[in-house]
């Protein structure tokens, strides 16, 4: 999934959706371990919307961890603002059950 698959209109509706949420995840000194994506996958397991904040690092910085968050975890930047941003990934619909 990358930024192109959310309209305008669409990502201003997340947005709307993200202020009012904490932030579920930090990413420190530490980086995008093998435990930030396990949470991470865990978050969006019970959610469509997460939101993180990035402690310590310059926007530089910050655009290349989510440039790699959002290429790894299969999810889309729905906006970010400072040290905080906000990422979307639908949940799977089920596939129809074949059950006579």
């Amino acid at each position: 999934m990358d930024d192109t698959s959310l309209t305008g209109a669409q990502r201003a509706s997340l947005r709307g959706l993200g202020q009012t949420l904490e932030p579920a995840l930090k990413v420190g000194k530490g980086g995008l371990t093998p435990e930030f994506y396990t949470e991470l996958r865990r978050l969006f397991a019970d959610r469509e919307l997460v939101k993180l904040r990035f402690l310590g690092a310059d926007r530089p910085t910050r655009a290349q961890l989510i440039a790699h968050i959002t290429s790894h975890a299969g999810c889309v930047l729905a906006g970010a603002v400072g040290h905080t941003a906000l990422f979307y990934r639908p949940k799977p619909t089920p596939a129809p059950s074949t059950s006579p």
